[in-house]
C-alpha cells in the first residue's frame, strides 16, 4: 500500500480520526508504516466533488463546501515548525464551522472568541474555558457576566470604561492591554481605526486597571487582516515591550503574556511574517524567558481548507459574453467579497456535458459574468472572467473559500447558505 492515498468523508472529524488512525495524533505508526494525514491533491479533490455531485446531488444540486481536514493538519504543522513557541488561539469569527473547530482543537489550538455566542459555541464542543481568550476590547456587560460564570478568565481592554465593567462583573479576569500598532500594514481589513490604545493612553490605562485591583497580565495587538505587511510586527512588538517596561516602573505585577494577534496568511506571506516575528521577539523579549506567547490566526487556518461548489442555474449569451447565474452569491458564501474585500476565482466542473474532461482543459474560453441567485444587481460574483462554455446544471468551483464566508452569510431572498461536506485524506508514504 506504499504511496496509496485514502479519502474518508464524514461530518465528525473525531470519528474520522478514530476510524483512520485509531484516534491517535495525525501521524502515527502501524505495522511498520506511517499513516499520515495529508491534504488532498487537486485531482483527488476534483474526483471527490464529482462523486458528491453525481451520487448525492443529482436532484437538488445544492451548493456545498468540501473541508479538507488534511489541509488543516498541514497548516498546523507549518505553524508549529515556523513558530513553535507561539500558541495559536484560532479566531472563531473567521469561520466557526464545527468540524473545523473540532479538528483545530484536536491539533492543540486554543480559541479567540469575540462574543458570548462564540464562547458558547466553543464550549459546546467540549473545549475547556481556559483555552479561550475573550479577545474583544469592548464587550456588553451581559457577555462579561457570562464569561465570569463559565470561567473564561482572560480578556482584552483598551478603555477605562472597560476596566470599570470588568471590575464590577468579573474582577477575577486577567487583562491584556490592547495597543494600536503605529503601522496598519496596508491590510485589507485594518483594525487600528476601531481598536487599540494610543501610546499616550497606555500609562493612564495601566494605572486605572491597577487602581481597580485588576491584574494586567500582558499586551495584545493586531496589525490588520488580509495581505498585511509583515514588517508591521517589528514595530508592534517593540511597542509592546515599552508597555511591559512601563508597567514594571509602576510596580505592577510582572507581565507574562504577549498576544501578537492575527494578520497571518498561508504561503510566502506566512514565512516572511514568521521571520519578522522571531527577529522582533529576539530583539525585544530575549530577557523574558518565562513569557507566554500567543497569537490569533484566522484566515491562516481557514482560507485554503475550504472549497465551494455551486450550480449554474441560468445562462444568457450576448455575443461573445457569457452570463451565468449560480445558486450561491454575495449574500451567502461569497459575502467575503463585501466584508473581507476578497478576490475570488473559479474553475469549471462540467459533470453533465463533458464527463471525459470535466474541467474543460484546452477548451475555448469566453469573457463571462457570474451572478449570484438573488434579485439584487449587487450580487455579482465575477465580471469579465474567462470561462469555457458551460450549461445550466453544470458547476463552478471556488477554491480558498474558508475565510469570512459562510460565517457571515444570510438567507436573503430565501436562498440558504451552503452545506458542509467534511473529508480527510491520509497516505502510507513509501
Amino acid at each position: 500500500m506504499a504511496g496509496q492515498t485514502v479519502i474518508v468523508s464524514g461530518l465528525n472529524p473525531a470519528a474520522i480520526l478514530q476510524s483512520t488512525i485509531g484516534g491517535a495524533p495525525p501521524s502515527t505508526a502501524e505495522n511498520g508504516h506511517t499513516r499520515k494525514v495529508v491534504p488532498m491533491s487537486k485531482d483527488a479533490l476534483q474526483d471527490f466533488m464529482v462523486s458528491i455531485i453525481t451520487q448525492k446531488l443529482q436532484d437538488e444540486k445544492q451548493p456545498f463546501y468540501v473541508l479538507d481536514l488534511g489541509e488543516v493538519v498541514s497548516l498546523m504543522d507549518q505553524w508549529n515548525n515556523a513558530l513553535p513557541n507561539i500558541r495559536p488561539f484560532y479566531a472563531v469569527k473567521c469561520n466557526p464551522e464545527p468540524s473545523f473547530l473540532s479538528m483545530l482543537s484536536a491539533l492543540g489550538s486554543n480559541f479567540d472568541c469575540a462574543s458570548r455566542a462564540e464562547i458558547e459555541y466553543v464550549l459546546s464542543l467540549g473545549i475547556s474555558p481556559d483555552r479561550i481568550v475573550f479577545a474583544n476590547p469592548c464587550k456588553p456587560e451581559s457577555d462579561i457576566i457570562f464569561a465570569a460564570k463559565v470561567g473564561v478568565n482572560l480578556t482584552t481592554y483598551d478603555s477605562e470604561d472597560e476596566v470599570y465593567k470588568i471590575r464590577r462583573h468579573h474582577p477575577k479576569s486577567e487583562l491584556l492591554l490592547r495597543i494600536k500598532p503605529m503601522d496598519d500594514a496596508n491590510a485589507r481589513c485594518p483594525m487600528g481605526p476601531k481598536y487599540g490604545a494610543l501610546p499616550e493612553e497606555v500609562e493612564p490605562l495601566l494605572r486605572t486597571a491597577h487602581a481597580a485591583r485588576l491584574t494586567v497580565s500582558g499586551v495584545s495587538f493586531h496589525i490588520g487582516s488580509g495581505d498585511a505587511d509583515s514588517n508591521a510586527y517589528l514595530g508592534a512588538i517593540a511597542a509592546a515591550k515599552e508597555v511591559f517596561q512601563t508597567a514594571a516602573r509602576f510596580g505592577m505585577s510582572k507581565m507574562t503574556i504577549l498576544d501578537i494577534g492575527g494578520g497571518f496568511t498561508s504561503g510566502h506571506q506566512f514565512t516572511t511574517a514568521a521571520t519578522a516575528v522571531k527577529s522582533a521577539l529576539s530583539q525585544h523579549f530575549r530577557d523574558e524567558p518565562e513569557l507566554t506567547l500567543i497569537a490569533e490566526p484566522g484566515r491562516f487556518f481557514a482560507e485554503t481548507a475550504f472549497t465551494l461548489a455551486t450550480t449554474i442555474i441560468g445562462k444568457r449569451v450576448r455575443g461573445e459574453l457569457r452570463e451565468y447565474w449560480i445558486n450561491d452569491g454575495l449574500y451567502g458564501s461569497m459575502n467575503c467579497v463585501l466584508y473581507d474585500h476578497a478576490t475570488v476565482t473559479a474553475t469549471a466542473l462540467a459533470c453533465m456535458s463533458n464527463r471525459g474532461n470535466v474541467n474543460c482543459g484546452g477548451s475555448k474560453t469566453f469573457p463571462s459574468t457570474v451572478f449570484g441567485p438573488t434579485c439584487d444587481a449587487l450580487d455579482t460574483v465575477l465580471r469579465d472572467y474567462q470561462l469555457p462554455e458551460l450549461q445550466v446544471n453544470e458547476w463552478l468551483v471556488f477554491p480558498n473559500m474558508g475565510a469570512y464566508t459562510k460565517a457571515a452569510g444570510s438567507n436573503f431572498n430565501g436562498f440558504n447558505t451552503s452545506a458542509i461536506v467534511t473529508h480527510l485524506a491520509y497516505a502510507y508514504p513509501s
